[in-house]
């Protein structure tokens, strides 16, 4: 654990450091700290709150489930990042991201590039 000590010590030197890279859904939460009851702490990411579902077609495109497609192939499809799956779970009512696509003809919300609903720029 020593060498994530020297890490996180070396991340929090440096001005403008951030433990998450900008297109990461935890980019803009909080961290935070919990002390055990021996002294340790543990640095945790704050609770992320999801944005308000969208409701017009000027902040989401239709787009309805091929067989064998995943979250993480919209992603790369719409965004040109498989990692940014998180923005499509986001926009849809959903717990698991797999019940995105997991059936064939179901139609998911997908945010339009640059922007997210009900909020600033999020990529």
């Amino acid at each position: 654990m020593a060498e994530l000590d020297s890490y996180e010590s070396a991340l929090d030197a440096v001005p403008g450091a951030h433990p998450y890279p900008r297109t990461s859904r935890y980019h803009d939460v909080g961290t935070g700290i919990h002390r055990t009851a021996d002294g340790t702490e543990v640095r945790y990411a704050g609770r992320r709150l999801l944005p308000p579902l969208p409701d017009g077609p000027e902040e989401t495109r239709a787009h309805t489930v091929a067989a064998g497609e995943r979250p993480d192939l919209l992603a790369q499809r719409y965004f040109g990042d498989p990692g940014q799956w998180w923005r499509i779970a986001d926009a849809n009512p959903v717990l698991d991201p797999d019940e995105l696509t997991g059936e064939a003809g179901r139609t998911v919300r997908v945010p339009l590039a640059g922007g997210f609903p009900g909020g600033g720029r999020r990529v």
